[in-house]
């Protein structure tokens, strides 16, 4: 039986334990930056790839992000009419402009500036997201998002984001919207997904600092949309258009050059990934089997 001696020991030498480890709270670095690479996709639509480019084809959950951002009405009017998806998830996040969203499952929804869509295609889903203006600046995200194996032939789903729902947090030098996970307090609208992800838009004026806690076991990286920002511990200036894959640790330090990015964080699923054009399965046979699905009429089936 420890003594009151003991006890005070024990009782010191777990807070001295504690308070190294909140004190040595790892702070998350930069392991790499690549620039996003113009392509076209859809009908023709004119955007930039920073993940799923051939310099980073993932990192694993994420799949893949597009900026889509011009004032060229040609770069955009043809829009994404009708094609198909299976075995992960989309998300569309607007900035500036109008998209209309459309699916074999019946929704229908208005992407306006500041709102977000992050839709679940499960076993399958048709649909089309076409522009809903003819003029004026176009601009957001498309983000692919993996499924784990068990769950990628459950029903589609559909989360559709107006911009209110979205919680905005004021900084002392700049602000912060939270789509999905957590931060500064506040919790993101987007609910149920696997990956358990954080997606922060965050916006920090010259001077500005943030220290951003992120789940250790996540993977993360960080688009800058606009300006530039210093990351991580080395505070590594990361300009417009260009993605920073992060290092492991507890917590992103973000400082501002008068500038704005997008966080992304989600949990590893650590399986195979087969993928061909809209499909994203664990194999090949299965991709086969998602492309005869389509063909055959079977992609779809009823709720």
């Amino acid at each position: 039986m420890l003594n009151r001696r003991d006890l005070l020991l024990s009782s010191a030498a777990l807070a001295l334990s504690c308070a190294k480890k909140s004190s040595t709270a790892a702070l998350r670095g930069v392991s790499l930056v690549l620039p996003a690479q113009p392509t076209k996709d859809g009908a023709g639509v004119s955007l930039n790839r920073a993940l799923g480019q051939r310099a980073l084809g993932m990192l694993d959950p994420f799949l893949m992000l597009d900026e889509f951002q011009t004032e060229n009405p040609n770069d955009y009017i043809a829009g994404f009419p009708d094609h198909p998806h299976r075995g992960f998830e989309t998300v569309t996040y607007m900035i500036h402009g109008a998209m209309e969203h459309r699916d074999s499952v019946g929704n229908q929804g208005r992407l306006r500036p500041g709102s977000a869509q992050w839709m679940t295609a499960g076993r399958g889903i048709v649909h089309s997201e076409m522009p809903k203006q003819e003029s004026g600046l176009m601009w957001g995200f498309q983000l692919w998002v993996n499924l784990p194996a068990q769950r990628k032939m459950i029903a589609p789903r559909y989360q559709d984001i107006a911009p209110e729902q979205i919680p905005e947090v004021a900084l002392e030098r700049g602000r912060l919207r939270v789509v999905a996970g957590s931060a500064e307090g506040k919790t993101g609208p987007v609910t149920g997904i696997d990956v358990a992800p954080l997606f922060v838009d965050v916006t920090l004026e010259k001077g500005g600092e943030l220290a951003l806690p992120l789940p250790p076991q996540h993977a993360s990286f960080v688009y800058v949309t606009d300006g530039a920002m210093r990351l991580g511990a080395g505070k590594q200036e990361v300009r417009k258009g260009h993605l920073a894959v992060l290092t492991a640790g507890d917590v992103l330090q973000l400082g501002g050059e008068g500038g704005r990015a997008l966080v992304l964080a989600g949990r590893p699923i650590g399986e195979p990934v087969a993928r061909m054009g809209p499909f994203v399965m664990n194999t090949e046979a299965e991709l086969r089997q998602a492309v005869e699905d389509y063909r055959s009429g079977r992609l779809v089936q009823p709720i």
